[in-house]
């Protein structure tokens, strides 16, 4: 399974992919939502993308409203994860798109449980 981490946080992004990998899953990583759409362009096939909102270049609302907009990329799994934690900001971003939404700071128990929810929760390692 193949996970794309989408957050301009060097750090950010190596949380998450050691919990991705931690369960079961092939992580691939970009700094914004538009080099993100390039992986996509190139190929890439995530079943889930992890998509921090406050991005250069491209946000992630916008990545996602991209996505859902997209028929090659309908499939894919979008889980916000992000600091924005205005219930109107979580509203948005599930209207927008998004199947689920992970509030930041979050546990490796939550992406955990997220997983589970979302039917991926992959093979721990």
């Amino acid at each position: 399974m193949l996970a794309l981490v989408v957050d301009d946080s060097r750090a950010m992004r190596m949380i998450l992919r050691r919990i991705m990998a931690s369960h079961g899953y092939d992580v691939v990583e970009a700094g914004d939502g538009q080099e993100a759409l390039e992986l996509l362009a190139e190929g890439i096939r995530p079943d889930i993308a992890l998509v921090d909102w406050n991005m250069p270049v491209m946000d992630g609302l916008a990545f996602v409203a991209v996505c859902r907009s997209t028929a090659a990329y309908r499939d894919i799994t979008l889980m916000m994860v992000t600091t924005e934690s205005e219930r109107a900001q979580i509203v948005r971003a599930l209207a927008a798109g998004a199947h689920d939404y992970v509030i930041k700071p979050f546990t490796p128990d939550t992406i955990a449980a997220k997983l589970q929810v979302l039917g991926l929760a992959g093979t721990p390692r």
